[in-house]
């Protein structure tokens, strides 16, 4: 089929493109890899970096077939995950703009702080998101950043605007063998049954996002008491937590916390029955994997952040209603919404442990007629 780039994108078809996209989280870079596939469909021979956080850096080196360069991030005016430091900025600008890119496109967000870190790229085209109905550095090029879509076609829209079309919205995460052999190290170790255990991720990068370590707890003991086998997952940072929930427990459970790599989660994560965890990028890993999971959505938008696919995902949690009196709570699950409502003020507000297992047992009893 022959590649046609819309007009927004001029002359001849950009070489050397830069992504800005410097948010901090596993789930932020996974939700851009359609966006990062329809771009190198596109655009195969082209020469892609991302500019990012350091930890980006790792991610680009597995994702080298969609990117080529990692560039650290030196950090802007009103972009919080980076002190600013100008000497710093300024000396990266100087150098990206002796890269001479053809195209710089912002997908780092709206565009409120980061357009003028874009524009000062020095590319011969930049395009990205504005806020609607604020300025716009150009109309061709920058989109009114769609408030109400998920993540994953926000970046979509962005390049379907420019003309190049969308390559499906499913995630990826490519496992190496490397990955496998770790894995296999600590199986032996841990005495794991492939397809016999479910992993409990009780962690999430702030406080607020993070469902009750008894909570998890109730669940899978629930969960080991059908049979299965429970692995508690999370970084070396969330040890207290995962420590948490294994005291909470009356079984035993397998405590991986801070002792794997990524690479060997995604291995782990790929023979599990299934995930359970906070709306947290582990959420988003078990998605590019096909693996089933309920996401527990405590203070973030399940419309923005929730798996695409709701049979093989679930996304349960309380959400403020949209369009009912502020004294009112809406608990959801799944694609269905107003199934019970609540209080602001009872003390019932929050998900309980028999509704998730409730919604776990269903899941693991569901055989889905697509192969995975």
């Amino acid at each position: 089929m022959h590649l046609h780039i819309s007009d927004s994108l001029e002359n001849s078809l950009p070489q050397r493109i830069a992504i800005v996209r410097s948010l901090p989280g596993l789930g932020d870079f996974l939700c851009a890899v359609p966006a990062f596939r329809a771009l190198r469909s596109a655009l195969p021979d082209a020469h892609i970096t991302l500019i990012g956080l350091p930890q980006a850096s790792s991610w680009v080196h597995r994702f080298s077939h969609y990117l080529d360069e990692w560039l650290e991030f030196p950090g802007w005016v009103g972009i919080p995950e980076v002190p600013c430091l100008p000497q710093r900025s300024v000396t990266f600008l100087a150098h990206a703009q002796s890269l001479q890119f053809d195209l710089a496109l912002q997908m780092h967000g709206n565009g409120s702080a980061i357009n003028s870190f874009a524009l000062l790229l020095g590319a011969a085209q930049t395009a990205g998101f504005f806020p609607a109905g604020h300025y716009c550095p150009h109309p061709d090029r920058f989109l009114p950043y769609p408030e109400d879509e998920p993540e994953i076609w926000r970046h979509l829209r962005l390049l379907e605007f420019l003309g190049i079309p969308a390559q499906g919205d499913q995630l990826e995460f490519p496992i190496w063998q490397s990955d496998w052999d770790e894995l296999e190290a600590i199986a032996s170790k841990r005495l794991l049954t492939r397809g016999d255990y479910v992993c409990i991720h009780p962690g999430a990068s702030t406080g607020d996002r993070r469902w009750s370590p008894q909570h998890f707890a109730a669940v899978a003991d629930a969960l080991a008491a059908e049979g299965l086998q429970i692995v508690l997952t999370g970084t070396e940072a969330e040890a207290n937590i995962t420590q948490a929930v294994a005291e909470a427990m009356q079984f035993p459970a397998v405590d991986l916390t801070g002792q794997t790599s990524l690479g060997a989660i995604a291995a782990l994560l790929k023979r599990a029955r299934l995930l359970i965890c906070n709306d947290t990028g582990i959420s988003h890993l078990a998605a590019a994997l096909r693996v089933k999971s309920i996401v527990i959505f405590s203070n973030s938008d399940p419309q923005r952040w929730a798996p695409l696919d709701r049979q093989r995902h679930r996304a349960i949690g309380i959400t403020s209603p949209t369009h009912q009196s502020n004294d009112m709570l809406r608990w959801w699950s799944g694609e269905t919404e107003s199934v019970a409502v609540v209080m602001q003020d009872s003390t019932q507000q929050s998900l309980t442990s028999e509704d998730v297992v409730t919604e776990a047992i269903d899941l693991l009893q569901q055989e889905f007629a697509y192969v995975s």
